[in-house]
């Protein structure tokens, strides 16, 4: 983890420095109060409810070395540093000053640093990455939700001082957000997994989405000057309809190579003649771009985890991992849960956790899951809202109902409010039976009438948007199973 002076924090990083023994030393960084440790930074936010500003006393008596503020310290703060002999400093922009102490710290590392972005699919990439070339490497990887302009250089931050490769994920909620993520992660590699419609409501389009994207090459040198002495290189879809774009427009002018990963013979790396098991884990024959050829497969359920696993050889093959190894990862891989896990729940059902999120693109990927998996019983799809769509909301909502419809479902569960409801709406109108479909308003709801219903044979797809807590609703219905 970072470790750094009290003396130099004020360089590295901008803070004004108001109080503390300036060769102290500073090992680690948190912005929640109660996981302070001895000598670590703590870092105050002030929340809409809750101001980290107030536990200021509270870090600094669990032993934080220094405490950064967004005020000035009371009397009583600064009495309390100079008990305990610690710094305080003061930061207008407390988002920036984690960016700043990270960018130092991974400068320090002597790590390759890989970034992942995209719409949909990039903690399933980063999952497999960081397996993939944990075979050969120390690897640190983002955690849980660690993705945003707090998360990723709390990550770096993190990172043991012997880390060899660093696995980051990079999300967004508007403009110039990857870009500050990337200049201070500085990565070698990128992987942009798919431009799709998350967001659209906050950046207005696709080609938005796209240029916020592409914005992970800011901080990528030129593949004439990188610094490891090979070139830097950017993972895209082949068959995403803005990948000439991002190409054209960011790639060739940062002087960064692309390879593209898909389905078709024209792509770099590929994958053909895919195969699902019992399980929805796909073995598929994959072609590198070396001309290597083997058959492979996966762990982890969904044909979208083939796209994923395509983009992680890319690089692992780039990187120096030999073709056998990237197959063993592939079969002893563990992703994030929530994420189309197939898991069997105490009744007998077969339950799809999808629930982590949710977008158009992976809400048709889980219905295609629940179409081609084998089930005896009934076919079942629980659907949450998805969010952050503004104006293309009920659009979306409804090509959704409409796909859900195209798939032959035995039961439509939809959970929410209005858009739930546009999505029930159209699922009726394009020929779904009025009364398999079903709309309730929150996640207990459902529980309660169709928790004890599901048994043996029944496969039941649950996915929506993380605000609609259908977590609830899994574990709820997996009883006691493990």
């Amino acid at each position: 983890m970072v470790e750094i002076a009290v003396k130099y924090i004020e360089s590295v990083t901008g803070a004004r420095g108001v109080a503390g023994d300036g060769e102290r030393l500073c090992r680690g960084c948190v912005i929640d109060s109660r996981l302070v440790e001895p000598d670590n930074i703590f870092v105050a936010f002030a929340g809409e409810r809750v101001d980290g500003n107030d536990y200021a006393e509270r870090a600094l008596e669990a032993g934080a070395a220094a405490v950064v503020l967004t005020r000035d310290p009371t009397e009583d703060e600064r009495a309390v540093a100079r008990r305990m002999g610690a710094a305080i400093f003061v930061t207008d922009d407390p988002e920036e000053f984690l960016l700043r102490l990270a960018q130092g710290y991974r400068a320090r590392l002597r790590a390759t640093v890989i970034a992942v972005t995209g719409s949909i699919g990039k903690t399933t990439t980063k999952d497999i990455l960081a397996a993939t070339l944990s075979k050969r490497y120390r690897v640190h990887a983002t955690a849980g939700n660690y993705n945003n302009l707090i998360g990723m250089p709390l990550t770096i931050l993190a990172a043991p001082r012997d880390t060899q490769v660093l696995v980051l994920e990079m999300g967004m909620d508007g403009p110039g957000q990857i870009e500050r993520m990337s200049r201070c992660a500085q990565p070698a590699y990128a992987v942009i997994t798919k431009i799709g419609t998350s967001h659209v409501g906050l950046l207005g389009s696709r080609e938005n989405i796209a240029r916020a994207k592409a914005e992970v090459l800011a901080g990528m040198p030129a593949s004439s000057v990188n610094f490891e002495g090979s070139h830097t290189l950017l993972v895209l879809a082949g068959e995403d309809d803005f990948t000439p774009f991002i190409i054209d427009e960011f790639a060739r002018p940062a002087g960064v190579d692309v390879v593209l990963c898909g389905m078709s013979s024209d792509d770099d790396v590929s994958a053909r003649s895919i195969e699902l098991d019992e399980s929805g884990c796909a073995t598929f024959d994959i072609m590198l771009e070396n001309g290597s050829q083997y058959r492979t497969g996966l762990s982890v359920p969904g044909l979208p985890a083939v796209q994923n696993a395509l983009f992680a050889a890319a690089i692992a093959q780039r990187m120096g991992i030999p073709q056998f190894e990237i197959d063993e990862a592939f079969h002893e891989l563990s992703i994030t849960g929530h994420r189309q896990e197939v898991r069997d729940a105490a009744s007998g059902a077969r339950i799809i956790d999808d629930c982590y999120n949710a977008s158009p693109e992976s809400m048709a990927a889980g219905l295609d899951l629940v179409a081609r998996l084998d089930a005896s019983g009934s076919r079942v799809a629980v659907l949450g809202e998805m969010g952050e769509l503004g104006e293309e909301s009920a659009r979306l909502h409804g090509l959704v109902g409409s796909y859900a419809a195209a798939k032959k479902l035995d039961l439509l569960i939809c959970v929410g409010g209005a858009a739930a409801r546009k999505l029930a709406a159209a699922a009726k109108l394009m020929g779904m039976p009025a009364d398999s479909i079903f709309c309730v308003p929150t996640p207990e709801a459902a529980l309660a009438r169709w928790g004890n219903v599901f048994g043996p044979g029944d496969l039941v797809l649950v996915k929506g948007s993380h605000a609609v807590g259908l977590e609830r609703f899994v574990e709820g219905v997996m009883g006691d199973a493990r």
